[in-house]
């Protein structure tokens, strides 16, 4: 996301036309000449072309046709993006931001058509890793799928992301009310559960299987998606996500290893807590992240760089 190549005709003399413009000029040629004319019986194999180009309705001089604009089948945001995360209360749709991070569940299809209406873009959170016992769809998911409890969010449980024939309706019926409702992308949180005590013995490969199902889940419907945190897998899956969510990697010192996105020109919407603005924008500017600074809740407040 060629040219077409016009070949310019040639006209052939017919046997006829040959033979009686030889019979009009025969009187006023001398022996000499007779000798040296050409067969006009021979096959026409051997006559030599005209030279002329005859009118021709194909104007040659005129610029080849434009090839059709194929549109990506989903949003591929770029690097350096303004944005707002708001997961608690009323959207506030003041904020100056170019891409809204909001609640599936919360945010109403008249939400994302006003922030469609004023140039933005959206983008619908969920909890992918885990079960949430207060969301619309919880008694969906079967026992079998639960396992210990979230750390910091007692009544979350992690979920047995190996089973995927059993998830992956499920998680399907959300991504498919993330675009029922105009989203233009998906955050699912909870995609690094491999590294934590979910009850479950997770390995990288079970996270990589996945969340790799998620991507292709979310493209099918013409979402794009983000990758939450998993910083250790970053390597193995910027070329299928479509822009990252991190948390307090400024803190930790872990942005560099976001790297892979930014240099994707893929957008990195980055979030600290506890350290103030002035202490982590210089590294963010220099990395060229999309850097917030937000309150634990998630409500309208931030900072920005």
């Amino acid at each position: 996301m060629p040219l077409r190549r016009v070949g310019r005709l040639l006209w052939w003399p017919t046997l006829a036309t040959i033979a009686a413009l030889t019979a009009c000029h025969s009187d006023h040629k001398s022996s000499k000449d007779e000798e040296s004319a050409p067969n006009h019986r021979a096959t026409t194999s051997h006559t030599e072309p005209s030279t002329e180009t005859p009118p021709s309705s194909v104007d040659t001089t005129a610029p080849p046709p434009s090839e059709p604009t194929i549109e990506p089948a989903w949003w591929r945001p770029a690097k350096g993006l303004t944005w707002q995360w708001q997961l608690d209360g009323h959207v506030d749709m003041s904020v100056d931001a170019e891409v809204y991070d909001v609640d599936l569940f919360e945010t109403p299809a008249s939400t994302v058509q006003t922030l469609h209406e004023q140039g933005r873009k959206a983008i619908c959170y969920f909890s992918a890793g885990s079960w949430e016992p207060y969301r619309p769809d919880s008694d969906a998911f079967p026992a079998s799928v639960k396992g210990g409890s979230v750390q910091g969010w007692p009544d979350e449980r992690w979920l047995d992301i190996r089973q995927l024939d059993v998830l992956r309706p499920l998680l399907a019926s959300r991504l498919d009310l993330c675009a029922e409702r105009g989203f233009d992308g998906v955050e699912p949180d909870w995609l690094d559960g491999y590294q934590a005590d979910t009850g479950f013995p997770l390995t990288a490969a079970d996270q990589l299987a996945f969340n790799r199902m998620l991507a292709d889940m979310a493209h099918e419907r013409h979402l794009a998606i983000g990758l939450k945190n998993d910083l250790d897998q970053v390597k193995d899956l910027a070329d299928l996500y479509d822009f990252a969510v991190v948390e307090q990697c400024a803190e930790y010192g872990e942005c560099e290893a976001l790297i892979p996105f930014l240099d994707r020109n893929k957008p990195v919407f980055h979030a600290e807590y506890d350290l103030t603005v002035p202490e982590f924008c210089a590294e963010s500017r220099r990395l060229g992240l999309s850097s917030i600074r937000k309150r634990i809740e998630l409500g309208p407040w931030r900072e920005t760089c």
